[in-house]
């Protein structure tokens, strides 16, 4: 390969990289015309304190009788990866004057790739700069050129300028170029008010120029413009945007031989160069010496500024071909690599020197001994490294094991849990395990036998009549699943507060999870001749769905702790829905089914704390293969004009649904047509137990929905429907819009039955009165005024007979005295005093009452 008279340098990852041009020479001794690019890659050897060559590499540029040349080279990122890369541009000139440029991307399997290429009919000669993309930037004729691999096209920017100084990246910006430009003068109508200084400061002024957006930024927050017209190059150190306000650290050299450290525009430092004609300026950051500014100068020496607590001069050389930055030796900290020129030897990397002007400092031709640890001190600084994460490895086990213990002590307790409450449920005494078994220390003495209070509170609280439980039943519907338990009603009646509870059978979990259910209350009465569904809040898990039944006896109990019910036959059902998907992740299920209750206690005529009882119902059992082969999902048969079908498969449907009513009105004709419509257009079918209940079974989204129509008289009627979802509804009331005579009204009833809501107004007002006179009434408060209040025998008139009283004189004075006793019996019970605790309870429950009253008052307003 002959050598080319010019080479370009570069490093890149701890490399240098050299470019040049050369032809191939044939055999014969003659010159191939044919130019190719080559590439080689040195490394610095720590052992023999010289360059060696790693690999090299070579482009065909496939032409002939025409000047090829390197322009420049430099490390740009590739838009399309996002990797830094070697960019090489190189310039072609034909014969007939258009300039041919073309720009490569280096890749570390040393393959050369075209990125683009372009043409000008004249050279590029004044600030060519590369840049990401990769990215072609210049300036000609004072105009600023630019091209890129996303475009491969020229463009031009709408600035006029002299000279660029900067070009780079800028958070939030992009890519910006930093030049100087002719300033623009204020129009003042006397030439005079300048002086000569004023007009030289003025002449030029900096200015940014964003790439991309071409948008325009304020020169000012790099430096004063009053330097516009010294500065030759710049070096920004630290750019970012604060506030929307753009912050920049850099370093500039200029015509005067100085070099200025500006921050946020304003100078803080300035150092008088020792050569002149300073052309570049760049950074290095070392280990020793923190950042350094490498100078450069047009007569080839090179200076270096330590910047402390001021600028100064640390070191400087002459005759210097080049100068890269890159940490070569492999220590984690960049360099200087001086290449000096040596006319001697045409080996490029002869003489060199790489210094970060501290400890690492290293010379062609000479052998520093304690810059770089030899062999033998690497390998022990390599044992003690090998030692050092060793203990490390070790102390991140020790963690590791601690984290294990950690969370097999929380599995223990969540085990312990769960056992314990399996035991409660099944009327076993629960017997925790002692400290030292569990590697415990106890913090009191273990007590053999279980509290008496605890022991007893269980028994009573697991004390259920016979043949609670008559049936446990469970359905598939969609993607629910849904666990009913069929009550006797006279047990029924006597609770409160029913609900369902599923926890995972330790059989196929271990830590038997509660399974999360969706909290509905369902209202059926007892000819099942109106239904009605409402949702109530959210409960912590487990969750529970809740069913009513609108009884005289339910209602006393409050809105809101009624359970989830439905009655028919005689018997009350409970009705649990979870989502069936999470469960279907173990393949096969079985859980355990608890019901919840509080039973009231009344002592002496008034009612006293509940006591919660929790029941065992059995075990539902649920697998894939269940599903597949349809086991539980619901079976609605037509049997003549009637749907058959059991009560559960009903209550499943009813449980999944979300009931609206509508209150339809016409005012000029009747509403016979309705009735037309669910059995013809909706395609409805009655239930066979309850004929004003209608099954739709048409094809879509609105199958499975229920309907239940009840007219109040021909031009006014209550329609209320069981949908699965609103697309469904809406169908629903789109399809019965058309049939409905034009002036019809439908409005939709938020809050119930007008006449359940005052039935249920008037029990709640009854209950404030009962609770009022339970306590005012109670053996605590009369024991504490001593009074009877005419409960005591022979104390109220009305208890003996007047007539023959009033025969004799002094029977009617007997009848006075009485009188009188009573009148004054009033007025002390009017002054009655009470325990705090016993009116902080009554002030409870009252308020507790009127609570439930106003709410039923409001549901009413909006009915």
């Amino acid at each position: 390969m002959l050598l080319g008279e010019e080479e370009q340098f570069l490093s890149y990852n701890g490399e240098v990289l050299i470019f040049h041009l050369s032809k191939t020479k044939h055999v014969d001794g003659t010159a191939d015309k044919t130019t190719n690019l080559c590439v080689r890659r040195m490394a610095f050897d720590r052992d023999t304190k010289l360059f060696v060559q790693k690999s090299s590499g070579v482009f065909n540029m496939h032409v002939s009788h025409l000047k090829t040349e390197i322009i420049c080279c430099s490390c740009t990122t590739d838009s399309r990866t996002g990797i830094v890369l070697p960019c090489i541009l190189m310039k072609t000139k034909k014969q007939t004057g258009v300039v041919k440029y073309l720009i490569l991307l280096l890749h570390n399997s040393n393959q050369f790739e075209k990125s683009f290429h372009f043409k000008l009919d004249y050279e590029m000669k004044e600030d060519i700069r590369l840049f990401t993309g990769p990215s072609v930037l210049w300036r000609h004729a004072n105009k600023l050129f630019y091209i890129s691999s996303n475009t491969c096209t020229v463009l031009s920017a709408p600035v006029q300028l002299s000279s660029v100084v900067w070009t780079g990246e800028i958070e939030d910006e992009g890519t910006v170029v930093l030049g100087i430009r002719t300033a623009c003068l204020p129009e003042i109508e006397d030439e005079n008010e300048f002086s000569t200084s004023d007009r030289a400061i003025w002449g030029t002024e900096f200015f940014g120029y964003v790439v991309e957006t071409q948008k325009m930024l304020t020169g000012t927050c790099f430096m004063p413009h009053a330097y516009s017209s010294v500065v030759s190059s710049v070096h920004v150190c630290k750019k970012q945007t604060l506030k929307k306000q753009l912050r920049i650290s850099l370093v500039a050299v200029t015509y005067k031989n100085q070099l200025i450290w500006f921050q946020d525009g304003l100078p803080k430092g300035v150092c008088e160069l020792p050569y002149e004609k300073p052309c570049s300026v760049e950074t290095a950051v070392t280990s020793s010496n923190g950042l350094l500014f490498i100078v450069s100068f047009a007569s080839g020496n090179i200076c270096v500024v330590q910047r402390r607590d001021s600028l100064q001069v640390a070191s400087k050389w002459q005759k210097v071909k080049s100068v890269l930055v890159d940490d070569f030796i492999g220590c984690g900290s960049e360099q200087l690599l001086l290449l000096f020129k040596d006319d001697s030897n045409t080996d490029v990397l002869s003489t060199f020197k790489i210094t970060d002007l501290g400890e690492v400092n290293y010379a062609s031709g000479i052998n520093y001994k304690h810059d770089v640890p030899t062999a033998e001190g690497l390998q022990q600084n390599g044992w003690l490294t090998v030692r050092a994460l060793e203990t490390r490895l070790q102390a991140g086990c020790t963690s590791v094991r601690e984290l294990q213990q950690h969370l097999k002590l929380k599995k223990k307790v969540i085990l312990e849990s769960c056992r314990a409450l399996i035991d409660l449920v099944e009327e076993r005494t629960h017997v925790l395990p002692t400290a030292k078994k569990e590697g415990l220390v106890a913090l009191w003495d273990d007590v053999e036998n279980p509290p008496h209070s605890l022991t007893k509170e269980t028994s009573s609280a697991s004390k259920v009549p016979d043949h609670f439980i008559q049936k446990l039943w469970q359905r598939v519907v969609g993607d629910s699943l849904v666990v009913g338990v069929k009550l006797t009603e006279s047990v029924y009646l006597s609770l409160t507060d029913v609900s369902l509870s599923l926890v995972m059978d330790q059989d196929f979990s271990p830590i038997s999870p509660i399974i999360k259910c969706q909290n509905k209350i369902i209202k059926l009465n007892e000819t099942f001749s109106a239904l009605s569904v409402s949702s109530c809040q959210n409960e912590p898990p487990p969750k529970k769905m809740k069913l009513d039944l609108p009884s005289k006896n339910d209602l006393k109990k409050g809105f809101g702790k009624r359970g989830p019910r439905a009655q028919l036959g005689g018997a009350e059902t409970v009705v649990a829905v979870t989502s069936l998907s999470p469960l279907l992740a173990f393949h096969r299920v079985c859980c355990v089914v608890l019901l919840h209750a509080k039973k009231p206690r009344h002592r002496n005529g008034s009612l006293q704390e509940s006591t919660k009882i929790t029941v065992l119902c059995g075990k539902i059992s649920l697998s894939l293969d269940d599903i597949s082969h349809g086991k539980y999902s619901v079976k609605m048969l037509k049997d003549n004009s009637y749907f058959t079908g059991s009560l559960e498969d009903i209550l499943a449907v009813l449980a999944i649904s979300v009931r609206f009513s509508f209150q339809v009105v016409s005012s000029d004709c009747t509403l016979t047509p309705v009735n037309s419509w669910l059995l013809g257009e909706m395609e409805c079918t009655p239930f066979k137990e309850c004929h004003d209940n209608m099954f739709c079974h048409k094809a879509g989204n609105v199958y499975g929905t229920v309907f239940n129509w009840t007219l109040k008289n021909p031009f006014e009627g209550i329609l209320t429907l069981f949908c699965r979802n609103l697309t469904a509804l809406f169908q629903c009331l789109h399809s019965l819009t058309r049939v409905l005579p034009p002036r019809c009204d439908i409005r939709l009833l938020r809050s119930g039955s007008k006449g359940v809501l005052t039935e249920q107004l008037a029990l709640a007002l009854e209950k404030e009165i009962l609770t009022s006179r339970s306590f005012f009434f109670s053996k605590e408060s009369k024991a504490e005024n001593g009074l009877t209040w005419g409960n005591g025998p022979g104390k109220n008139i009305s208890d003996a007979p007047v007539a023959p009283l009033l025969d004799s004189e002094e029977g009617v004075q007997q009848f006075r005295k009485k009188l009188q006793n009573e009148r004054e019996e009033c007025l002390r019970s009017m002054n009655q005093t009470m325990k705090g605790a016993l009116y902080q309870e009554m002030a409870l429950k009252v308020a507790e009452a009127q609570l439930h009253s106003d709410m039923i008052v409001w549901r009413l307003s909006k009915s």
